[in-house]
């Protein structure tokens, strides 16, 4: 009979996960032995070796549980069944808050994804594109214009422009949080999209 995994197996590999992340992000996918990701971890060689095959299943672990956090965020806001402005709020803040304590897997998402299998690169794709889809749909909830104008992915994608890179500039020690910045990009954001869509209606109407 097969042995069953012990009862840390799981807080084990989250903690390898983490140390991995830190070592991808702070030096790259390919200068990242796996002896010091081993060494970072506080484990053996052989020991990381009994959890993960090689670097690039960590690698894929690293990216495709992030995403799933994400997606998680996405559905526990959605459960919620706010009104359109409160969901998509809610959304922001709930993102910007993970943002602030996953800058390694942030970065490895952006540098390293592309060391991936093709077959693990698509799979990590498509989680990506369900992240995209679920903050366009909240936009259109709340500005309906824009996916008639096929603009709510491509307005999603600068909303992420605004938001994904926000820990290279927003200080821990400084004197505003990851919190208090949701709202401020939240009703810049929605001005600006309301601001956009007033400025089509006219040409549209003349158009008509």
């Amino acid at each position: 009979m097969a042995r069953g995994k012990a009862p840390t197996f799981e807080l084990q590999r989250a903690t390898m996960l983490r140390a991995a992340a830190g070592l991808f992000a702070e030096k790259g996918f390919h200068n990242a032995s796996m002896a010091a990701i081993a060494q970072a971890c506080g484990v053996s060689k052989p020991l990381l070796y009994h959890y993960y095959r090689d670097k690039e299943h960590l690698l894929f672990d690293i990216a495709d549980s992030y995403i799933d956090e994400l997606l998680a965020i996405v559905a526990a806001v959605e459960a919620r069944k706010l009104a359109a402005e409160d969901h998509f709020a809610e959304l922001v803040t709930r993102f910007m808050e993970e943002y602030e304590h996953a800058q390694d897997q942030h970065m490895v998402i952006v540098q390293d994804v592309k060391f991936l299998r093709e077959e693990q690169a698509a799979s990590v794709a498509g989680k990506q594109r369900r992240v995209v889809a679920a903050f366009a749909d909240a936009l259109a909830r709340v500005e309906p214009g824009l996916k008639g104008r096929k603009l709510d992915k491509a307005v999603t994608m600068i909303l992420f422009g605004m938001i994904n890179w926000t820990f290279t500039w927003l200080r821990a020690d400084g004197p505003l949080t990851f919190r208090d910045m949701a709202p401020i990009v939240t009703q810049i954001f929605l001005n600006g999209v309301r601001g956009l869509m007033r400025k089509e209606e006219p040409a549209a109407s003349e158009a008509g």
